[in-house]
């Protein structure tokens, strides 16, 4: 097989790894919004099973203290882990929380719900191994695409542990942000060899200072946004347990000032965006990448305020839920592409002044 072949091969598959990754974070938003994320009370199995039951006559006898069981071990050893990081208090607290053991009744809906989220990771996982399998065609071109590629690997192994734990310690609400933040990480590095691959031995682009910055801040304001949207979740599940999810059109006028926080924090995501935009008009022309980049992330900004209104005056629709972390995330993405492309593109396409 030629070298061009393999190195098509590679970005192809780096690419279905990316799409796969996307649709990984829908699974996991419908999970957290359907409230499915304990439909499996085990973990890599659920119910101690491949295929997981339909039926309560189907669960294994004395599930809910054999699980309990297992949970309150793994949750020690967890604690342990921590407190030699030094986070003592951290784990005390998860020791003495007993909310943790308490386990959830069978639903056959959030069960499988649930499954297919994971059997996605798994079929991410393949992919993510399989690109760093191929990445090592670039060795001699550059060694940053299978350094990176196998580091991912490493990602998502950690991150599959840390999964094992979010669903051991009944979604603790720090974990399960930590475990959002590495999902962007492991997409980040994805696109980043994607990008690498695709412009080796292409030309430099002379550098635009103000309009990186602009970038930069804009991807960095993104995974702010992110990591706000997914603590105003947990504020929220902890708003609907106190009103046993009940009084729904009240959850929102209860979560507090982290709220109005990432409310208002879009305002300042529209304007950093605009002005990338009139940047990028004024430097590459039309039918440059850059500024196809930039058109997507408009449309994706105004779809999320769309959804954003919805969630805000809709009571939290769980179909808006899912639809804002996967709008989050497409932004964050192709922000970065930009990001990526303004030093280096396929094909000079700069406005020739």
């Amino acid at each position: 097989m030629s070298e061009t072949i393999k190195k098509a091969r590679f970005i192809r598959i780096n690419l279905i790894t990316i799409i796969s990754l996307f649709v990984l974070i829908l699974a996991g938003g419908v999970v957290r919004s359907s409230g499915s994320g304990m439909g499996c009370p085990d973990w890599p199995k659920c119910f101690g099973r491949y295929i997981p039951p339909t039926e309560a006559s189907e669960l294994p006898s004395d599930y809910k203290q054999n699980y309990v069981a297992k949970r309150e071990k793994k949750n020690r050893r967890f604690a342990k882990t921590l407190e030699a990081f030094g986070y003592s208090q951290l784990a005390e607290r998860i020791r003495n929380d007993k909310s943790i053991l308490v386990p959830e009744d069978f639903n056959a809906a959030r069960t499988w719900t649930e499954y297919i989220n994971r059997l996605v990771g798994a079929l991410s996982g393949v992919f993510l191994l399989l690109t760093a399998v191929y990445s090592f065609t670039y060795r001699q071109s550059n060694i940053w695409i299978p350094v990176l590629s196998v580091l991912n690997l490493l990602f998502v192994v950690f991150q599959a542990w840390l999964g094992s734990i979010v669903v051991s310690t009944n979604l603790v609400d720090w974990i399960v942000t930590i475990h959002m933040l590495l999902a962007i990480v492991i997409l980040a590095i994805s696109i980043y060899t994607y990008h690498l691959a695709k412009v080796i031995e292409k030309p430099l682009l002379p550098t635009k200072p103000l309009i990186n910055v602009l970038t930069i801040a804009a991807v960095v304001l993104s995974v702010i946004q992110i990591t706000l949207g997914t603590e105003v979740r947990e504020k929220v599940d902890e708003v609907a347990d106190r009103f046993q999810d009940g009084y729904r059109n009240r959850w929102i006028s209860n979560v507090g000032e982290i709220f109005t926080t990432h409310r208002d924090m879009a305002l300042l995501v529209v304007v950093i965006n605009v002005m990338i935009y009139a940047l990028l008009r004024r430097n590459f022309n039309r039918h440059s990448l850059q500024q196809q980049l930039m058109s997507f992330v408009f449309l994706l900004i105004i779809a999320q305020i769309g959804v954003g209104v919805t969630l805000s005056y809709q009571a939290l629709p769980p179909v808006a839920q899912a639809m804002h972390i996967v709008l989050a995330t497409l932004i964050f993405g192709a922000q970065f592409y930009l990001l990526l492309n303004l030093k280096r593109s396929e094909r000079y396409t700069e406005v020739q002044r």
